[in-house]
């Protein structure tokens, strides 16, 4: 779980930093925001347990436009998982564990460069699926290795989407129009969020371990398996790289922190990163030059969430991190303590704790004045001024959203009947 071999004498890994860190897309898919006229700036809203995706205006109002059915074929992927002793097993799985009671029928979205149609993973279902915005129906369908799909990105370009399969530890690379798989790669212990850097030149994945399991003292932490953030060539798919962010965090002297690294987020110039941790309320500032971690944000407990850590969702305590264009606000979900807030960047000094229920994302709106939380237990979406740290407004969307991002289609669209 150290530095891979080719990095380890500080020039090569000083070299390997500054190639593989050139130009950070901090999460936002700038392919479809670069795609022709004749499109138009919203956000889809994954509803993890309806199965649906809500389509919301990007600012403004955030009002919702429209509603998708991603699950149109729920009935044949239900029998082929009834029929299937190992692929039920893991259904009910997740059911129990991550689903927290139930099915998990979308995490991640992104729309094509064209703008026609909504790519999306469907965790219950062990696939992503490319859903035609006019009609509602499946144009490709790609099962990922192992029984469960997890979060995506988007390449700058639009062109490819990263998964990660959670339960076989892969990252699948797909042409996003077609579902053909052009790569892959190995990761750590349950792949989770994947962010495309260099210019879409590198994939940064970062695995979590076994969330699934109560072995959540720190005592235990050695049970939760092998954690660390993978660096894979985007046209290569070789591994150049591996962080094992739990060196890092001994050497600041937080050997009491995981290093299950969960959302993160790149400066726009990509000199840092930061990110979530399991079992923590804040955040860490590594420095990729370096190679170290510079700075940790403790952020507030809420005195009503309990301590009991196998009570935190996924052994999350907070989980959602987005950054603004200027590269000078962070918005943090501080999802089991039910707030949101804004934090300067140079003094790490918290604004305002925005009461939310449960948030468990956060991302910019399109233009780049807030800070818009999903709030999966109040099934809303919630906007915060990233000037002010001050609620805007909410806007109620379907049964516990989760992922929320930017994306362009057809200026004229009206959901299918079907949706």
């Amino acid at each position: 779980m150290h530095a891979s071999a080719p990095v380890r004498r500080r020039g090569s890994l000083l070299a390997v930093a500054v190639a593989v860190t050139a130009a950070v897309v901090c999460g936002a898919p700038a392919g479809p925001a670069r795609a022709a006229d004749g499109l138009r700036e919203v956000m889809f809203v994954g509803n993890n347990w309806d199965g649906t995706a809500d389509v919301i205006e990007s600012s403004g109002s955030f009002a919702r436009i429209g509603r998708i059915n991603v699950i149109p074929d729920k009935a044949r992927r239900l029998a082929e998982i009834y029929l299937n002793p190992v692929k039920l097993a893991f259904f009910l799985g997740i059911r129990q564990g991550p689903g927290e009671g139930h099915d998990q029928f979308v995490d991640d979205m992104y729309a094509t460069p064209d703008g026609t149609a909504m790519v999306v993973s469907r965790p219950s279902f062990a696939d992503v699926v490319s859903i035609d915005l006019a009609t509602g129906a499946i144009r490709w369908r790609f099962p990922v290795s192992g029984f469960r799909a997890d979060h995506m990105a988007v390449s700058p370009d639009g062109a490819k989407v990263a998964v990660s399969a959670s339960t076989s530890n892969t990252v699948h690379v797909l042409d996003i129009n077609t579902g053909r798989q052009l790569g892959s790669f190995g990761a750590g212990d349950k792949p989770h969020e994947n962010i495309f850097t260099g210019g879409g030149r590198y994939i940064w994945n970062m695995s979590i371990g076994e969330v699934d399991n109560d072995f959540d003292s720190p005592s235990q932490d050695w049970l939760k398996g092998d954690r660390h953030i993978t660096i894979a060539d985007a046209s290569t798919y070789k591994v150049v790289r591996t962080i094992d962010m739990q060196d890092r965090l001994d050497a600041f002297g937080r050997k009491d922190l995981s290093d299950a690294v969960r959302p993160a987020v790149f400066t726009p110039d990509e000199s840092k990163l930061y990110f979530q941790v399991s079992f923590f309320n804040g955040f860490a500032e590594y420095d990729t030059a370096t190679d170290r971690i510079t700075r940790i944000k403790t952020l507030p407990k809420n005195p009503a969430t309990s301590e009991d850590r196998t009570t935190w969702v996924n052994d999350s305590r907070h989980h959602g991190l987005s950054i603004n264009p200027a590269g000078d606000k962070l918005c943090v979900a501080g999802t089991m303590d039910d707030y949101a807030t804004v934090v300067d960047r140079a003094t790490l000094q918290e604004g305002p704790l925005v009461s939310a229920s449960k948030p468990y994302w956060a991302t910019v709106s399109g233009d780049g004045r807030a800070c818009v939380i999903s709030e999966s237990g109040a099934d809303r979406v919630t906007a915060i001024d990233f000037a002010t740290g001050q609620k805007i407004t909410s806007v109620p969307v379907g049964d516990h959203p989760q992922r929320v991002r930017i994306a362009r289609i057809p200026a004229g669209w009206t959901p299918p009947a079907a949706g």
